[in-house]
């Protein structure tokens, strides 16, 4: 395994494994048994950074998620993990009700919502401090300074390390981030987009995103991280839950566009070029660019894990690397 520093400041910055651990369907569509079996897995192979959330799996039983910090608190008690292990989580996106969503009932982002939401992760997870604390989605109904400050109390208190934040509008972070400066507070450090080896559609509206997409890493994002060093994005879905090798899951629709084929013959030029899968050839694409990018594996098997384990020490070619960024 390989490591980097994610945050600048001394008194919350953490190194983690170059490659994250997603526990999304742990607790819920992947069982107690497998979920344990993939994190002691991911920790054997030097694994110390697992992502999950305060509202992960509400869809899997119409509730309001929880199960992914339930077992991830109970894998840690049996484990007897400690401090090594970086937990992130995120909140805002939790329903506020059984049978509702995050998209016409989400807790929000309110300070008394952060306060709370932090408290019961905590509590789920079974640590003293969060280490990386998300805001999940945006909360256009409450004020930024209130969001931002509401953060930053916890931080203060010494119960939430750094603060990231996925799923916003970039002129809505650095409106936060030049909030939490102006007010010498803690702002987000670490970004948390869809991103892989494939670009989808920016302008196809969702019942989330109207305008189109903002849950992506796209140029405006790469754009302000090239500006911003001390930031760090840390990619969910690089894998595209599968698409690109398994013919059960077909790309996204906003994947159907005329610049797909052309990046996909080159990636799988370059995976037969090395003995590499696919899967393996993106995450090393990721682990190895010019940008600090940390991506997010999902797994449902020890065997999948190690395929993208296996990608840390892959390492590409000057000009295989040329030719997957030219392909368009």
């Amino acid at each position: 395994m390989k490591y980097r520093t994610i945050g600048t400041d001394p008194a919350t910055r953490r190194e983690v494994s170059v490659l994250a651990l997603g526990a999304m369907l742990f607790g819920s569509r992947t069982d107690e048994k497998t979920s344990f079996a993939v994190l002691d897995r991911y920790v054997e192979a030097g694994g110390t950074f697992i992502d999950t959330s305060d509202n992960y799996a509400f869809w899997e039983d119409g509730g309001q998620g929880g199960q992914s910090e339930e077992l991830l608190g109970r894998w840690r008690r049996s484990r007897g993990a400690g401090d090594e292990i970086v937990i992130a989580t995120k909140l805002g996106a939790r329903p506020l009700a059984p049978g509702t969503s995050y998209t016409d009932n989400a807790e929000g982002l309110s300070a008394k919502v952060i306060r709370e939401s932090a408290e019961r992760s905590r509590e789920l997870l079974g640590v003293d401090r969060l280490d990386l604390l998300y805001a999940h989605i945006e909360d256009p109904d409450v004020p930024l300074a209130e969001t931002v400050e509401g953060f930053a109390a916890l931080v203060a208190e010494g119960t939430v390390g750094l603060l990231g934040v996925s799923n916003h509008a970039v002129w809505r972070v650095e409106r936060a981030r030049a909030l939490a400066a102006a007010a010498g507070l803690p702002g987000y450090e670490v970004l948390q987009y869809q991103h892989s080896y494939l670009r989808p559609r920016t302008d196809v509206p969702s019942e989330l995103f109207p305008d189109g997409g903002l849950g992506g890493a796209d140029a405006q994002l790469l754009n302000y991280l090239r500006a911003e060093p001390g930031l760090t994005l840390v990619a969910y879905s690089p894998l595209l839950t599968g698409a690109y090798t398994r013919a059960d899951k077909p790309l996204p629709p906003d994947y159907d566009h005329p610049g797909t084929p052309a990046r996909l013959a080159v990636l799988r030029d370059v995976a037969r070029e090395t003995g590499a899968t696919v899967n393996q050839v993106v995450l090393a694409w990721q682990l190895g660019g010019e940008l600090p990018v940390i991506p997010l594996v999902g797994a449902s098997s020890v065997a999948q894990l190690d395929e993208s384990l296996a990608a840390v020490d892959l390492e590409l070619t000057g000009e295989q690397r040329a030719r997957l960024d030219a392909a368009h």
